[in-house]
């Protein structure tokens, strides 16, 4: 309901009448005793005792999902799986490798799913059970709209957005769009759209601390491959995570379009829910422990 802040939409998407759906509503309002929605203006809202109750039944219906793989783990022949939502880039760059040095250390007694999404889809996906894990870029000025006491973290990995562009043809080896612009000149700019994570942290990091820059806005996307694939063919400049781009660095397809005053460093990490889970995610997750302890990480 929240997601799609239409009864009808919301009804439509798990496939009842609205009006059996707008029953079932006011039947859970009834047991509460409070309104969850106000239903005055044009998109449904959340009241201020929904939103007080949000956080409780994302976690009800996590433990609803985690009942179901403990059901399941207990059925003869059942193998348990560990589930992982990642955003995009970092299904490409990161996880297979990953995955494959732990597998090397110990091999897995589970199989593994992995759903890619946005930032902002992984959160849901999470918020709302689906998944175990979530794998994804954070910076300190960026926090995820979990709430710490559902949830927890450990990084795992480093990475660094970089401002990078198609080469100059008259000047090999230097920016065809290079920073820091100026005022009757800004640099065409290939941005990663609000959903995207990475979109999120360079908003809040060239809010806080960036350095003055001259921006053109003129290509939007949530996936970092498309804004690559854009800024290869010449169309602006784009931050890029290193772990995506540093095979176009190395081969001349990309080049740097700032110093490393321009660079975001940032770290990738595994988040989790904080109630606990199938005995084949508890086990996965002590082993990270064990590896983010020995790598010094926070866990």
């Amino acid at each position: 309901m929240v997601e799609h802040q239409h009864f009808g939409r919301a009804a439509e998407a798990r496939n009842v009448s609205q009006p059996a759906f707008s029953r079932r509503v006011r039947l859970l309002e009834a047991w509460l005793g409070a309104p969850l929605f106000n239903r005055d203006t044009h998109r449904v809202a959340l009241t201020t005792a929904g939103e007080q109750w949000k956080p409780t039944a994302e976690d009800l219906l996590r433990r609803l999902y985690l009942g179901r793989e403990q059901t399941r783990a207990v059925s003869e022949g059942y193998v348990s799986t560990l589930r992982f939502a990642s955003t995009h880039a970092l299904s490409i760059t990161f996880f297979p490798q990953w995955l494959e040095e732990i597998e090397a250390e110990e091999p897995l007694a589970s199989s593994v799913s992995l759903v890619t999404d946005n930032m902002a889809g992984c959160e849901r996906m999470m918020q709302q059970g689906q998944a175990q894990f979530l794998l994804c870029h954070h910076h300190p000025s960026t926090p995820v709209s979990f709430r710490p006491n559902y949830f927890t973290s450990i990084d795992i990995g480093r990475d660094v957005l970089v401002p990078v562009s198609a080469p100059d043809p008259e000047a090999p080896g230097t920016a065809r769009f290079a920073l820091p612009g100026s005022l009757d000149a800004p640099v065409p700019y290939l941005a990663f759209g609000e959903v995207s994570g990475m979109g999120r942290i360079l908003a809040s990091t060239h809010a806080l601390e960036g350095p003055s820059m001259w921006l053109a806005p003129g290509f939007t996307a949530h996936v970092a491959t498309v804004l690559a694939a854009m800024a290869r063919a010449g169309r602006g400049l784009a931050w890029l995570p290193l772990s995506l781009i540093a095979r176009d660095l190395d081969d001349g397809g990309l080049v740097r379009a700032g110093d490393g005053r321009w660079d975001v460093p940032i770290d990738i990490r595994l988040y989790r829910p904080r109630a606990r889970q199938t005995a084949a995610a508890e086990a996965f997750w002590a082993r990270l422990k064990v590896r983010a302890e020995a790598a010094g990480s926070p866990g």
